[in-house]
């Protein structure tokens, strides 16, 4: 049997826009579901359970800010988030929400391409990981990570992470104690084409405070070095 297709769900209210999209992900191998509004959206997303959602901003019935959060409360697959140029404070809010990238319109076919493979090529890294070069589980405090099962729990409870969460917890973890530079991170976990974009690094190690920390405004495991980066604490103060 021929290998199944990567699916891509690809919603944009701009019906020529969707069409270029469509055509070019599908010439490119993968198989996609298009849809024009947010609703719609979420209700493929739940039935079709995609590989990748691709999520403009402004749609119709409900925008893809609202559609991230819901998608967030029962799936971590990976979404990119599609954003007018200008707009940063919408880049930070999709990645808020659980976005794991984002693509500012306009764009190019070759850029469209490039994000969709280095987000799928993060998924993949992250759900194959387990640990090499490091011990097979860590443990500090109430938090644990089991790179064999891809599992984190904090107090024996599990903690569910998107696979850009994952990927750097458990890079913070393997290095546990040592401070990290925001330009390694940046390249470990998205790749050469991200080291600068600080941003995107700082919205993740806030989203995973909030899940991880009783008091994310005064954090125990992943501290900041400021001018420098991070690192997830040996003991929890």
């Amino acid at each position: 049997m021929p290998a199944k297709k990567t699916t891509i769900l690809a919603a944009d209210d701009d019906p020529q826009l969707l069409r270029l999209v469509t055509r070019n992900l599908q010439l490119d191998g993968y198989e996609v579901i298009a849809t024009t509004d947010g609703q719609q959206a979420l209700e493929r997303i739940e039935a079709s359970a995609p590989d990748l959602v691709l999520l403009d901003v402004m749609m119709p019935r409900m925008d893809g800010f609202a559609v991230c959060q819901r998608v967030r409360e029962f799936s971590a697959v990976p979404i990119i988030i599609v954003t007018a140029r200008g707009q940063d404070q919408d880049k930070v809010r999709g990645l808020d929400l659980g976005a794991d990238d984002y693509l500012t319109k306009p764009f190019s076919v070759d850029e469209l391409l490039a994000r969709v493979r280095a987000v799928l090529r993060r998924a993949q890294i992250s759900h194959d990981e387990n640990g090499r070069g490091a011990q097979a589980i860590t443990s500090i405090g109430d938090l644990t990570i089991d790179y064999a099962q891809h599992l984190v729990t904090l107090a024996g409870r599990e903690i569910t992470l998107t696979p850009v969460e994952y990927r750097l917890l458990a890079y913070l973890a393997q290095n546990a104690g040592r401070v990290l530079t925001q330009d390694l991170l940046l390249e470990h976990v998205w790749g050469e084409g991200y080291i600068g974009e600080s941003h995107l690094l700082q919205v993740n190690v806030n989203r995973l405070r909030g899940k991880l920390e009783a008091d994310p405004a005064h954090p125990h495991y992943i501290l900041t070095k400021v001018g420098i980066g991070y690192l997830l604490a040996a003991q929890p103060s």
